[in-house]
């Protein structure tokens, strides 16, 4: 197991899961299918991949405030991701994140993970670490 990565808390929570990785933000308003949860971007480099129960690595947001509610949706449609980790999180992640209780924490570079990479986010005492 390697050491604790700290990192800012938005979200409060804890997840444990395989990490998806996007270099690229996220547009959950029209990225994002909130049925399904598989991202419908066109050109996006996660466009076809499924975000349900992944640990959602993405530098940040875009897109419409609607997107808060996608994320809300995501949850309530069980094809939300378990956490979201970004390198500074914006107001429509971080308010989609709170309403849908999906932990979410910020201030780390997108380059240090991997997708597919096994990590651990408590969002409850600021710090993550890969496992």
């Amino acid at each position: 197991m390697s050491a604790k990565i700290y990192v800012r808390v938005i979200s409060p929570g804890r997840a444990r899961g395989e990490a998806l990785v996007s270099r690229q933000p996220i547009n959950f308003y029209s990225g994002i299918n909130p049925k399904t949860g598989v991202v419908v971007e066109r050109n996006h480099e996660l466009e076809g991949e499924c975000i349900k129960n992944k640990i959602l690595v993405f530098p940040y947001g875009s897109g419409s405030t609607v997107g808060s509610y996608v994320i809300y949706a995501l949850k309530k449609n069980a094809v939300a991701p378990l956490a979201m980790v970004n390198e500074k999180t914006d107001v429509v992640v971080a308010a989609g994140c709170i309403f849908a209780l999906i932990p979410c924490v910020d201030g780390i570079k997108v380059s240090k993970f991997r997708s597919g990479e096994k990590i651990f986010v408590d969002a409850d005492n600021g710090f993550i670490v890969k496992e």
